[in-house]
């Protein structure tokens, strides 16, 4: 019978990312860490969203945008600092950034 071969996800990062502190894996591993930030505020409007009891439409509609555009920025895309600072004033949500030293309240 044949030995399976088994690959380590860091083994195959390596290989096809490069290695840890190379360019290439470093703007990788930054992607991914800009992605999941974004899917968290998406996930964080949407809660506050159904904690307000309201429909992506009805707060489409707050917005002043479509239903589709509210699914995409629960998904995580499409995010700016102007859209989530929309999105949590209308949900009556407070929310600060902290950029460094210096913190940022979206009102």
């Amino acid at each position: 019978m044949a030995q399976l071969e088994y690959t380590t996800i860091e083994e195959l990062e390596d290989k096809y990312l490069g290695t840890v502190g190379t360019p290439r894996r470093d703007a990788f591993e930054a992607s991914v860490k800009e992605e999941i930030h974004a899917y968290h505020i998406g996930e964080a409007i949407k809660q506050a969203r159904k904690e307000k009891n309201m429909t992506q439409e009805e707060l489409g509609t707050l917005m002043g945008v479509k239903k589709a555009q509210i699914s995409r920025i629960e998904n995580g895309h499409n995010l700016t600092i102007n859209t989530i600072s929309r999105a949590f004033k209308v949900l009556g949500v407070n929310v600060s950034l902290n950029c460094g030293n210096m913190r940022i309240v979206l009102v």
